[in-house]
């Protein structure tokens, strides 16, 4: 009898000092931390924004639509950071009831200008004062005009030159034209071609395969 008097007795005080814990625990203040984040100009979506909760190491990373969700405490100090966009900070109130708080996040544009850089092909402005004097300006258009239109350059310039992307499309369809033309059959043979034998007799009567074999006897 004893023994159950002290169980029960136990039990009894482990239970009043849970409750007496669970009184002095303080209410949960974890938040449910959602939102988009955009641009203030145009209300685009800025993606994978960096949210970071402020000297901490917890935090997310937004989608490419700006999207965002992750488990913060009120009174959070939360950063927003993003590449080409001006810092933006936001503090989790504490007098959310449902334990969720979701938000739109504007980011300015952070526009970056940087001074200009000219880039010379002379070192020195001396170098460049003594090459502009010797440089050589003919001193007419039509000069020019005959530089730029000489059948040599023009010549060297076409065969160094490949073919674009329309040159090559238009090749390719036309191989595959001469492909189809003939689908299913036989390309057609000059050997029975009668206009062909026709032209070969033509050029036989006229001589000019004897010329031929005689102009390179003679230059032999």
């Amino acid at each position: 009898m004893r023994t159950y008097i002290s169980l029960f007795s136990l039990l009894f005080f482990n239970l009043s000092i849970g409750l007496a814990q669970e009184k002095s625990l303080p209410e949960n203040d974890l938040v449910q931390f959602s939102g988009i984040v955009v641009t203030s100009d145009s209300l685009n979506p800025v993606p994978y924004t960096s949210i970071m909760i402020r000297n901490t190491y917890r935090g997310t990373v937004g989608d490419y639509y700006g999207f965002f969700s992750f488990v913060a405490k009120m009174k959070d100090t939360i950063e927003f950071l993003a590449i080409g966009y001006k810092r933006a900070v936001f503090v989790i109130p504490d007098t959310l009831s449902d334990h969720r708080c979701s938000l739109i996040q504007l980011l300015k544009p952070d526009t970056v200008y940087l001074r200009e850089v000219v880039i010379f092909p002379w070192p020195t402005k001396e170098q460049f004062k003594e090459a502009f004097l010797r440089l050589h300006i003919p001193s007419d258009d039509m000069t020019r005009a005959e530089r730029n239109l000489d059948p040599g350059r023009l010549a060297m310039l076409s065969a160094a030159m490949p073919m674009d992307g329309s040159m090559n499309f238009k090749n390719a369809m036309e191989q595959q034209t001469s492909r189809l033309y003939y689908a299913g059959q036989l390309p057609p043979n000059n050997l029975l071609n009668p206009v062909a034998w026709s032209k070969f007799i033509q050029m036989w009567q006229n001589g000019e395969f004897r010329r031929k074999d005689k102009t390179i006897k003679d230059e032999n």
